[in-house]
């Protein structure tokens, strides 16, 4: 099986154990993650051949993080190695009712001044049939913006699948370009979108139609109607019950509406990397599974898994998945 190709930023994770708050810590647990490397880490768990490209510090920290990435089975060898800093980011998880809290310290990151010709596009993807990148990564620099375009125009060269989720985040736009500017041109050459009806409308001014009995169907459908490469919009819906207890399902349009029965999770252990396992678990569902029904099922089951996992990335097997697709629902022991 050829490769699934991501790339982006990968960040260090600092957080206190448990439920503590900042101001309770007297230590921090470290781990690494980023949306699109997450992606990759899931699927090399799921058997799936997996490489991640990013420009990582040359330094220890640099090293750490690619070494973490290696022992979860992903292909770094196309990494790139230059600059100072390590992009950091503190999580303080919540509980029942008090929310999560995220403070990230990543500008001036080594990835943010990356040198788009580092990156050898047509000589990575060679082995690839799938290439996945996040919103967020064009929304640090102007250099990794053109390195996202880059990677998506050798996709296209190479007839390699291409998926983004296009995850607006206001703030992150800091670089004199906005996201309306610059994410339609490379929104424009991928096959496989996760977008909501929110995103949608921050970024395309795309609104479900007045009285729409769906509104995600409808979104989905002007959307591929705007972009035409686009052949299936994805997405999940949470039903928020507190920071330790959340309903989730998937959707799905690629000319028909399809969705799952939504899955109750409790208690959460971890938030962060959920749309990261949904999406893993798409690609993993549409290169395993005949229909788009099961594959949106492995989706949304494998973010499911994911909220009960510390860390950012999803360590599952198809078989967990697998076993509660069936219906096996209650986290009765396994012998």
């Amino acid at each position: 099986m050829k490769q699934v190709v991501t790339f982006g930023e990968i960040m260090m994770r600092l957080s206190p154990p448990l439920n503590y708050r900042f101001a309770q810590a007297a230590t921090l647990e470290v781990n690494y993650g980023g949306g699109d490397a997450n992606v990759a880490a899931a699927l090399a768990g799921l058997g799936v051949p997996a490489a991640h490209v990013t420009c990582f510090p040359d330094n220890d920290l640099g090293r750490a993080a690619a070494s973490q990435f290696r022992r979860f089975g992903v292909d770094m060898d196309h990494c790139v190695y230059q600059g100072q800093r390590l992009g950091l980011y503190f999580l303080e998880v919540g509980a029942s009712l008090r929310a999560s809290k995220v403070v990230y310290d990543r500008a001036d990151s080594a990835f943010a001044n990356l040198n788009p010709d580092s990156f050898d596009w047509e000589e990575i993807l060679k082995d690839a049939q799938w290439l996945h990148w996040t919103g967020i990564t064009p929304a640090i620099s102007a250099s990794a913006a053109q390195a996202t375009a880059d990677a998506i125009r050798a996709a296209r060269k190479l007839g390699i699948t291409v998926s983004a989720d296009v995850n607006y985040r206001r703030n992150l736009w800091q670089y004199g370009q906005t996201a309306q500017s610059v994410m339609p041109a490379l929104v424009a050459g991928c096959d496989v979108a996760v977008c909501s009806e929110n995103d949608a409308d921050d970024l395309f001014g795309i609104q479900a139609a007045a009285g729409a009995d769906n509104k995600f169907a409808s979104m989905a459908e002007q959307l591929m109607a705007r972009f035409p490469q686009i052949k299936q919009v994805v997405s999940t819906k949470r039903k928020t019950q507190s920071a330790s207890h959340e309903r989730i399902k998937g959707m799905l349009f690629d000319g028909t509406y399809s969705e799952t029965p939504y899955y109750d999770i409790t208690p959460v252990v971890d938030r962060i990397g959920g749309g990261d396992a949904f999406l893993s678990g798409f690609i993993y569902g549409s290169l395993h599974y005949a229909t788009t029904q099961e594959a949106l099922t492995f989706a949304v089951v494998a973010s499911a898994l994911k909220h009960t996992i510390p860390g950012d990335v999803n360590l599952i097997t198809p078989a967990e998945v697998e076993h509660i697709m069936q219906g096996n629902t209650t986290g009765r022991l396994v012998r």
